[in-house]
């Protein structure tokens, strides 16, 4: 087995995992307006961008697959055939275990699938960032993401999903506690109450407010859309459950919409909301 990384999908978290002499292939790489921007990103943590999944997957052994969570499957499902026998599949990606069942269905007759969900953000951690793994091949994909590099991984009871399952329903609170301090925020500042909010809320829940309010508004502004996507696959894991997505739904709607004003974070709280707050009045008033 090689620890040379091979990435189907070249975003932030292929970045922030990749090291030099890794290759792979983007779905940017197809498209002229985001194709120099995307060879950029490959040339500055020293990948080779392939011209294809195809070349990519070549002679491949450890594939890791980080594409947004609309093409999780379809990247299971389209690359199957072109996998080397025994290669290992590890599917990083934030979906439901259903789609992660669904793929692995797909990838299994031709090579071995793995489970794998990430647990907190990429940066800065990076390599050591909290990975959990599951499924029948989970033993040996936590070898190779060992080999790759990793320095924190576990391996969880269950098939494939139950890692998935696991950062699904995490996720329930941690982007829905991020929605909820940006609709607190944004309220307490239109108000003009934004001080003494913080203040109460720092007196009954002790947790340094004003900087975990910036933080969270950041991480919207900046990822808003792919967490609204997640998100998505979240309301899918809790309707199999059977137990209810009326606060996942009201997440998904925030985040989106933080995300979808495309506005770049300046530093602070008190910035980001006179940046967010003008433009939230306009986005209701359209």
């Amino acid at each position: 087995m090689t620890s040379k990384m091979t990435f189907i999908g070249f975003g932030e978290a292929a970045m922030a995992f990749a090291t030099p002499g890794a290759r792979g292939y983007d779905l940017k790489l197809d498209d002229p307006a985001t194709r120099t921007a995307k060879l950029a990103d490959f040339a500055a943590h020293g990948a080779q961008a392939c011209n294809d999944a195809a070349e990519a997957l070549a002679g491949a052994r450890v594939i890791f697959s980080l594409v947004t969570a609309d093409q999780a499957y379809p990247a299971a499902r389209d690359n199957a055939a072109q996998l080397e026998p025994a290669a290992l599949w590890l599917d990083m990606n934030s979906v439901a275990p259903d789609t992660k069942r669904a793929a692995a269905m797909a990838i299994e007759p031709h090579a071995d699938y793995v489970d794998v969900a990430v647990m907190a953000p990429v940066h800065p951690a990076r390599l050591n960032v909290p990975l959990l793994v599951s499924g029948p091949h989970a033993e040996r994909g936590a070898g190779a993401l060992a080999q790759a590099g990793f320095g924190n991984i576990r391996i969880v009871d269950g098939g494939v999903g139950a890692a998935s399952a696991i950062k699904m329903i995490r996720s329930v609170m941690i982007k829905g506690t991020e929605a909820l301090s940006a609709e607190c925020a944004l309220a307490a500042e239109a108000a003009g109450v934004r001080q003494e909010v913080i203040a109460s809320l720092d007196a009954g829940w002790p947790a340094d407010w004003e900087r975990r309010l910036d933080y969270n508004l950041d991480r919207m502004m900046v990822h808003g859309l792919r967490r609204a996507a997640e998100m998505e696959e979240v309301v899918k894991t809790l309707d199999g459950l059977g137990v209810g997505t009326s606060m996942t739904r009201g997440t998904i709607e925030r985040q989106r919409a933080i995300g979808a004003l495309r506005a770049h974070p300046p530093e602070g709280l008190l910035a980001k909301l006179a940046v967010l707050l003008p433009l939230t009045r306009q986005e209701k008033a359209a």
